[in-house]
């Protein structure tokens, strides 16, 4: 077997950190590509045929979640498979998975059979509900966590439903932003204690978590159950999106005064406009306001409000985004082999964080990657040769 170079030369503050990623969905995948993006050396480990599945955007190198990292082919149901995971483990700093309490285990690489082979490991888990409790084995997506958090609740606009707030809140803020942050923050205690730890991160947990605010705002009477209601969801007049002449969408947030009177202004409002914070007057205000808006286009808007403070953005389409000029000056998003991606965040003055990988097709990378963690070239070619691990050749994954 020949060796080949590692394709990538790490750069950014996670360099030299190594990752096993145990292939799943949502929260694990975005978890992984936020250690790759700032230098972490990941191997995902796809399940073999997985090639052969039709992904959400029917092509895998178009899974932006996977980009950054390789890929490895491994039947995790076979000795040989657990033995090729276990052999990683050896030499990992973190293993992530995004499983149902007790699927680990029942393979035979859960946290204490790891910790056997790798006292330093830092065992990451998301899931839903977390590892315990009545709910841990229940079935369940991010709009369900989201449920449970409390916070669906509190999004959506008055006198309708609550709205679900894409997957933003439980699958990869509360989630696998939670869980990336519990993994750095176990690495660090890792230098002071010389042990890893296991990482239980819940969706629903991470959920409450990020609307700590509002869970005590809440409580002190400043903030009113009834959704849409309130000073920054949807229910202020000054803090809201509202329709342009071209059908288009303008933000708004004139939330301190300085602000509000720029923004009356921008919006040649009337002089006899109610004060801005009595909310018996939000509904009427908000009509007026939106009759202004609607006079002209966002683009004419944006040009007026040059030299105001008056805080408003047009809303941009994702396709608009990477081309407006502040995200076009400062980088924001880039372009790798024609998928136009969110950039790296956030941004270091000596350890740059970027992208030079696209997403992997599963299995693309077994036997390079198996050799850049010196795993010996013989047990590779065994393994390749019991199927328990699979090289990706034309298109499918050969073994």
């Amino acid at each position: 077997m020949t060796q080949r170079r590692q394709e990538r030369s790490f750069t950014g503050p996670l360099a030299g950190v190594k990752v096993v990623e145990i292939g799943s969905i949502g929260p694990g995948p975005f978890c992984a590509m936020l250690l790759a993006d700032l230098g972490a050396d990941v191997i995902r480990v796809d399940r073999i045929g997985a090639a052969e599945l039709i992904g959400p955007n029917d092509d895998f190198r178009a899974e932006l979640l996977h980009r950054g990292r390789r890929s490895i082919a491994v039947d995790l149901k076979t000795t040989d498979g657990v033995a090729i995971i276990m052999s990683l483990v050896e030499k990992a700093d973190v293993l992530l998975e995004g499983f149902r309490p007790g699927v680990m285990e029942r393979l035979g690489l859960g946290p204490v059979e790891c910790a056997t082979r790798n006292a330093r490991l830092v065992y990451g888990r998301v899931t839903g509900f977390g590892q315990d409790g009545p709910l841990a084995q229940t079935a369940g997506h991010d709009i369900n966590y989201v449920a449970l958090s409390g916070v669906l609740s509190m999004i959506g606009r008055r006198d309708q439903s609550p709205t679900p707030p894409l997957s933003l809140v439980g699958d990869f803020g509360g989630g696998g932003m939670v869980l990336a942050l519990g993994i750095l923050a176990a690495l660090l205690e890792r230098e002071r204690s010389g042990i890893g730890q296991v990482i239980d991160a819940s969706m629903v947990e991470g959920a409450a978590l990020l609307a700590t605010a509002f869970v005590g705002f809440g409580q002190t009477g400043v903030w009113h159950s009834e959704r849409g209601t309130n000073l920054v969801d949807s229910g202020a007049p000054f803090y809201d999106v509202y329709e342009t002449a071209d059908a288009k969408w303008l933000a708004i947030g004139g939330l301190e005064p300085r602000f509000y009177t720029d923004l009356v202004k921008l919006l040649n409002l009337p002089d006899d406009l109610p004060d801005q914070h009595d909310q018996t007057e939000w509904p009427r205000m908000k009509r007026i306001f939106a009759e202004a808006i609607r006079a002209r286009t966002r683009d004419e808007w944006m040009t007026a409000a040059e030299g105001l403070s008056s805080c408003v953005t047009p809303v941009l389409d994702i396709s608009e985004a990477p081309a407006h000029p502040h995200n076009a000056a400062r980088g924001s998003f880039v372009e790798i082999d024609g998928l136009v991606q969110p950039a790296p965040a956030p941004r270091f003055s000596r350890s740059k964080a970027e992208v030079d990988r696209r997403p992997p097709i599963p299995g693309e990378h077994t036997v390079s990657a198996l050799i850049d963690w010196d795993i010996d070239t013989e047990s590779i070619s065994a393994w390749l040769e019991s199927g328990a691990a699979a090289e990706l050749q034309g298109g499918s994954c050969a073994m």
